[in-house]
Formats: C-alpha cells, sequence, structure tokens
C-alpha cells in the first residue's frame, strides 16, 4: 500500500495558490483513475484507489502548510507504513515553472510543509517536487508562494497536471524514469523531423505555389509587308 500526499492550504482562498499546485496534483490523479470521492479523515481530506496493481491512499492535510505533518503521521501511524511507502508533492521553487524531480529523502530547504513532516515521521521519505519558479529574491518568495497561478502560467501547468496523472500508475510502481517521462511528453512535446521549420499549409507565413504564366497566343501568318507597317502604327 502506498500513502500519496499532496502539499498545500486548505479552502478557497488559497485554491488556486503557487503553493498548492501538490493538492490539484492529488486532484488530477483522483480524477484520472476513478478514486473514491474526497471524505474528512485523519485531520485532512481522503481518497482511495488503485494504481499500478497497488492500493494508493491520496492525502491533502486540512491544516495550514506548517502543521501539514500532523495528518500525515496519522496516517501513517493507521496503515503502518514505513518511510518507503509515502511520496509527498509540494511545490519547488528552485525549479523552473514545469519541471519535475522525484527525490528520496533529504532535507527540507525551508518548506514549511516538509518540514513539519519531517518533525513528525523523519526525513525518509519520496518527494515529487513541482517547479513553480522563484521570484528573483528571497523576500519576494513568501507572497509569490501564496499568490494564484497566472493565466499564462495554464500553457505549463494544464499539460503538467496531465502527465502527473499520466503517470501515476509508474509513480506507484516505483518507476520514476517512466513517470518524469510521461510528464515531459505532455510539457514539452516533440516535434516531427519531417515537419520542424515547415510552415503548416493554410497557416500564417505559408506561400501559396505561383500560378503558371499563361502560354502566349500564337501570332496569325503575316506577310513580312503586313509586319514592316505593323512597326509604324
Amino acid at each position: 500500500m502506498k500513502l500519496f500526499v499532496g502539499l498545500g492550504n486548505p479552502g478557497a482562498k488559497y485554491a488556486n495558490n503557487r503553493h498548492n499546485v501538490g493538492f490539484m496534483a492529488l486532484d488530477r490523479i483522483a480524477s484520472e483513475h476513478g478514486f473514491s470521492p474526497w471524505r474528512s479523515r485523519f485531520d485532512g481530506q481522503v481518497a482511495e484507489g488503485r494504481l499500478g496493481g497497488e492500493k494508493v491512499v491520496l492525502l491533502k492535510p486540512g491544516t495550514f502548510m506548517n502543521l501539514s505533518g500532523n495528518a500525515v503521521a496519522k496516517a501513517v501511524r493507521f496503515y503502518k507504513l514505513g518511510p518507503e511507502d509515502i511520496t509527498v508533492f509540494h511545490d519547488e521553487i528552485d525549479l523552473a515553472p514545469g519541471r519535475i524531480r522525484v527525490k528520496d529523502g533529504g532535507g527540507h530547504a525551508g518548506h514549511n510543509g516538509l518540514r513539519s513532516i519531517h518533525q513528525h515521521i523523519g526525513p525518509h521519505y519520496s518527494r515529487v517536487r513541482i517547479g513553480v519558479g522563484h521570484p528573483g529574491h528571497k523576500d519576494r518568495v513568501a507572497g509569490y508562494v501564496l499568490h494564484d497561478f497566472s493565466r499564462a502560467d495554464q500553457t505549463w501547468l494544464t499539460p503538467m497536471l496531465e502527465g502527473i496523472g499520466t503517470g501515476a500508475d509508474d509513480l506507484a510502481r516505483g518507476d520514476s524514469a517512466r513517470f518524469l517521462n510521461a510528464v515531459a511528453l505532455l510539457v514539452s512535446p516533440p516535434r516531427s523531423s519531417k515537419t520542424a521549420g515547415r510552415p503548416a499549409p493554410g497557416k500564417a507565413g505559408a506561400r501559396p505555389a505561383p500560378e503558371p504564366e499563361p502560354e502566349p497566343a500564337p501570332e496569325p501568318n503575316r506577310s513580312p509587308l503586313q509586319r514592316l507597317a505593323d512597326r509604324f502604327k
């Protein structure tokens, strides 16, 4: 059995924040794979289903980010899970938008949700680090992650979440490479070598083939004297 934890803050006010992309990832997995409806449990919201042939519980802590470890610890104790059974999805400002990395263990790098989980169950669990980009200065980080994704962000956010849903089976089986590939194929789909650099038919910039020049009409038979007279008309 596996426990997938998504990190975020509860409530409509925070629903579309960058800090809540962990919740968004779990919502996508639940809808993509027909998980049970969300219900209240372990100081959070839980949905159950199967991924990669194994039972998986999705958990969205119902406390604020800095207390996320409370819900995780309750679920871990109830299901008698080890660190190898737990994967946490969270926002990562040190990765470019749309980039994803899978990491086993390590520090919390100042992320309040991970810090809280560390305090309750230790650092030896897996993480899916979801890149949201950096605001450029550390003093702007708090406001940045607690701000909604922009309309422009949807160009990478929507396919990235779709890729997480598509690759969730592989992640549950422990094949992180295939999971990451599923995301990458949707965020940055490969271009065909046959069509790269060629304007598509009907697209702006495509030039239609030139019309052939009409054949000149044949001259009627005229005598040399008539052709000479034509020059002086």
